[in-house]
């Protein structure tokens, strides 16, 4: 079976297939990413990140000088195999960081964060615009 595989996967290089259903991303260096969307309404920006099969404890998740960052952890599963080999895995195992710039007009205090399904959900509520006060200047 698993030459079968091998064969159709050839025929068809199966890069295609390799980044379809692929959760993380990979950048230029090869260093893997989990994949986000990214909303924006009035009063908020609210960010979806996947992380299949990490734990809610090996998530941080960090907002400092208007960036946002993103830390975890998948670990390997140390299972014996007992129905034969493992021939091909595909599942990152390792850390990932994400970081994205949401500017300076997030309110860090009041920013909320739930994981539900292996999707980290993130709200980040918006300041109030600041009015801001204007003057005449005299010109010496």
């Amino acid at each position: 079976m698993s030459r079968n595989l091998t064969r159709f996967n050839s025929l068809f290089d199966d890069t295609f297939l390799n980044d379809f259903f692929r959760p993380l991303s990979a950048r230029e260096g090869g260093e893997k990413v989990p994949a986000i969307d990214v909303h924006e309404n009035d009063g908020a920006y609210t960010v979806n990140v996947d992380l299949p099969g990490v734990k809610k404890e090996d998530i941080s998740v960090k907002l400092e000088n208007g960036v946002l960052t993103v830390r975890g952890e998948t670990r390997k599963e140390d299972k014996e195999e007992k129905d034969g080999k493992l021939i091909r895995q595909e599942r990152h195992v390792g850390q990932f960081i994400r970081q994205l710039s949401v500017g300076s007009d997030v309110d860090p205090a009041a920013v909320k964060a739930s994981f539900n399904d292996g999707v980290l959900s993130l709200t980040l509520p918006k300041k109030a615009p600041e009015e801001k006060e204007a003057a005449d200047i005299a010109i010496e």
